[in-house]
């Protein structure tokens, strides 16, 4: 049975936190969470909580099975859109250029494969 997290409203573009989300995709859950916290880019700290959150879901919804045994891995993850704060940055003769602040939305499932091999 998959659990599901979703992290809301991330102030860091969409773009970046792609680049987190292909990297993890599909990998055992062990193997994803080393890899996010060794990673250098700023969005692997919420990346890695939240994949820590869709395993508390996991566990909340199949007690009396261990995450080891039960060989978690990421089965999707995706970078929306979220939010754009639209802010102005003084220019040159009075003008004004625009600053977009941009945001986004990421959900992540994690599923055991051994579940998955079964049906």
């Amino acid at each position: 049975m998959e659990a599901v997290a979703r992290l809301n409203n991330q102030p860091t573009s969409p773009r970046k936190m792609r680049l987190l989300a292909d990297l993890v995709r599909g990998m055992d859950v062990e193997k994803a969470l080393n890899t996010l916290k060794f990673s250098p880019k700023h969005p692997s700290v919420p990346l890695e909580k939240l994949l820590l959150s869709a395993i508390a879901n996991w566990r909340a919804k199949n007690e009396g099975v261990d995450v080891v045994s039960a060989n978690l891995y990421v089965k999707t993850i995706f970078v929306d859109c979220g939010r754009t704060l639209k802010r102005m940055n003084p220019a040159p003769q009075g003008r004004a250029y625009r600053l977009r602040k941009r945001s986004n939305h990421v959900t992540l499932a994690v599923d055991s494969r051994n579940q998955t091999s079964q049906n």
